[in-house]
């Protein structure tokens, strides 16, 4: 059995690891972190775990790192690079989830993020923890960057377009709607009740933090540098992600077609299901798991393909993508405590 620890384990995300890691089949959970909750017993501020598990939560220090095969950080961004190095030297594997790690450029990292990176050399250590796309990988690195839910949703519906030559990559627009829950648990106006509910809101447009990782992922795939408008809209749900994405096509193509090339990309993946033709993706579908949603359509008249993807952003978004990348690095079967049917209604 490997040893799991949690870093930052009060949070959304890390309360999520906890919910799928208790009933893993192949871990046991060793160490759960919380600065601000250490000495409390997990279910005291996680009562949704109460009688799953019973640890005391501790403060982060390196030694966390000597006790477990596996650790992961859920913590805020630009705090995990301040652990990283020293963790990595006590031997255990890291999956991250914040965005210290996941673009390859430091200078982006600290244009995008506001603050210089502590550890530029560590960067190229870590391998970009999209299964799909970098599964080899995956399995043998000392340092996993899991991506951010924007992007899991973004660059898993535009991914089969960024390798043919019958599309535009320089005309991409994503426009990304998320549940209340992709804030995070601190409190915020934004996510107060009267703030959010029966509210629909834009923000962070030209300029959201993700943007550069969607960037850099599908230019990797394209071969060429590439950029893409991005907007963010905040909805009144306490979970889910959907994405319409729209690229230009170069020439005439028509829905079945479209479709017949994504579900051939996609077609040995076990968490992406290419809708059939006509259906479009829809959050409340895919809740509780870590599947992705994918639809098409072609809208002929003005020549561009529009592309559905619909995620549960703390799940494929954060947490059992974590998980996913977790059996990857340990040898065990990549759907092993994720194969499970999404909640509904």
């Amino acid at each position: 059995m490997a040893q799991v620890s949690i870093a930052g384990a009060t949070g959304y995300t890390g309360i999520e690891l906890l919910r799928l890691l208790v009933t893993h089949p192949d871990v046991e959970i060793g160490t759960l972190t919380a600065e601000s909750q250490a000495g409390k017993n997990i279910a005291e501020v996680a009562p949704s775990l109460a009688g799953w598990i019973d640890r005391t939560l501790v403060k982060l220090t390196p030694d966390v790192a000597k006790e477990c095969d596996i650790l992961f950080l859920a913590l805020p961004h630009t705090t995990s690079m301040k652990h990283v190095p020293a963790l990595l030297q006590g031997g255990c594997r890291i999956i991250d989830l914040s965005a210290d790690y996941r673009l390859r450029d430091a200078a982006v990292y600290g244009e995008w993020y506001q603050t210089p990176h502590l550890n530029p050399e560590v960067i190229k250590e870590a391998v970009y923890g999209l299964p799909e796309l970098h599964r080899e990988q995956i399995k043998g690195a000392q340092l996993v960057a899991n991506p951010g839910c924007y992007p899991t949703g973004a660059i898993l519906a535009l991914a089969p377009f960024m390798t043919v030559d019958w599309v535009n990559v320089k005309s991409i627009i994503v426009d990304s709607k998320s549940g209340v829950s992709g804030a995070g648990r601190t409190l915020s106006q934004t996510t107060q009740f009267c703030e959010a509910d029966e509210a629909v809101s834009a923000y962070g447009l030209g300029e959201h933090r993700h943007t550069p990782e969607i960037e850099q992922e599908l230019s990797g795939l394209a071969g060429k540098s590439l950029t893409v408008t991005f907007s963010p809209h905040l909805m009144p749900m306490k979970r889910g992600l959907l994405t319409t994405a729209y690229i230009d096509l170069k020439k005439e193509m028509d829905r079945d077609g479209l479709h017949a090339h994504v579900a051939q990309f996609y077609d040995s993946e076990p968490f992406v299901r290419v809708l059939a033709p006509g259906r479009y993706a829809n959050t409340s579908h895919v809740a509780g798991s870590n599947t992705c949603d994918i639809g098409v359509q072609v809208d002929a008249r003005n020549g561009r393909a529009v592309i559905t993807s619909a995620i549960d952003n703390l799940m494929k978004g954060a947490s059992s993508q974590a998980i996913q990348n977790m059996n990857l690095m340990l040898g065990i079967g990549e759907t092993t405590g994720l194969d499970h049917p999404p909640l509904f209604p």
